[in-house]
């Protein structure tokens, strides 16, 4: 069985949203540092991870969350996390990542 996620990259108006879906984990967290990526190398004045469709993710899913926050930051955009389901957003305050990472609605 091979777990299967699906991601895209939408660009406009200065913000890149990135669109995650399924479970981020070892199996699938490849394709989430090669979106991530992408969106980083646009340029955008910001980007937004939309996590809605995200059932569950682990600690190498929050490692590329959060070295994209920090390559974003280094390159001065503003990187921000949207709409994670509950469990996703327990897993994401237990880790510290909204500390550093913004939340918006």
């Amino acid at each position: 069985m091979t777990d299967e996620i699906v991601t895209s990259l939408d660009v406009a108006d200065g913000t890149a949203t990135v669109s995650l879906t399924g479970e981020i984990d070892i199996l699938t967290v490849e394709q989430v540092r090669v979106v991530l990526g992408e969106a980083v190398a646009r340029h955008p004045q910001r980007i937004v991870v939309d996590m809605a469709g995200v059932a569950f993710i682990d600690s190498t899913g929050l490692g590329a969350l959060i070295s994209a926050f920090q390559r974003a930051r280094d390159a001065g955009t503003r990187f921000c996390l949207t709409r994670p389901g509950d469990n996703v957003r327990q897993i994401l305050v237990l880790s510290g990542l909204l500390e550093v990472v913004e939340l918006i609605p």
